[in-house]
């Protein structure tokens, strides 16, 4: 049986920073990969560096940057999921946890990727998170894929203890970034900072590039 992977994310750029070299080594190691990406992120707060997006334009210039990041990552199944960006928490859980129902029983993925429910700082990534773990939990307990999730709240250490998945992605840390510059609407600013963190050699930097942390959802 084919391994399938499902990501699960609220925003364009989502993928990039924690998850883009899980994704590039899980597709190296054969398994299809699965993007449903919930919002086009058009109420990102940046316009480029020096601004080169409006708020009218910025929706399709970051779908345009999603897709070339998906290219580069080598993801061929982009879901577009249709929602409004800053609006996810104030969908009906229940519907969006059937929507990405729809999508596990279609594709039955081995691992879900999304956000850790409550320790992911925005409320769209919160949102995202808790309509998956929704989504599992209607499962069958012994059809149930493994959920691995990201968490970047300032207590998720201390609440939730060291991550179980620590993965060595450091054979793709130069397609990392190139997927981190392909949103260049939102990360050219901190594109800058991390070409020079690069040249100073910062081994605690280099060390969150090269390695990808995950906590896997205990239901």
């Amino acid at each position: 049986m084919d391994r399938h992977i499902l990501i699960v994310f609220p925003h364009p750029d989502d993928e990039a920073f924690g998850v883009s070299g899980s994704i590039m080594k899980y597709i190296q190691e054969g398994a299809s990969v699965t993007y449903a990406c919930l919002t086009l992120g058009e109420m990102g707060r940046n316009m480029g560096r020096p601004p080169f997006a409006t708020r009218e334009s910025l929706p399709g210039i970051r779908k345009k940057e999603l897709e070339e990041a998906c290219l580069i990552t080598g993801i061929q199944d982009l879901r577009r999921m249709g929602l409004r960006d800053k609006t996810v928490e104030f969908e009906d859980p229940d519907e969006l946890a059937k929507r990405i129902r729809a999508i596990i029983d279609e594709i039955h993925p081995e691992v879900i990727i999304t956000f850790y429910p409550g320790y992911s700082v925005h409320p769209d990534h919160n949102a995202c998170g808790a309509a998956v773990i929704k989504a599992v939990q209607s499962m069958p307990e012994d059809q149930r894929p493994a959920v691995n999730c990201v968490a970047f709240s300032h207590d998720c250490y201390d609440k939730l203890g060291q991550p179980d998945i620590k993965r060595d992605v450091s054979e793709f840390a130069e397609r990392k970034l190139e997927v981190i510059k392909a949103h260049r609407s939102q990360t050219q600013g901190l594109v800058q900072g991390i070409k020079k963190r690069l040249s100073k050699e910062n081994q605690e930097f280099m060390n969150q590039l090269k390695t990808e942390r995950f906590w896997t959802y205990k239901f």
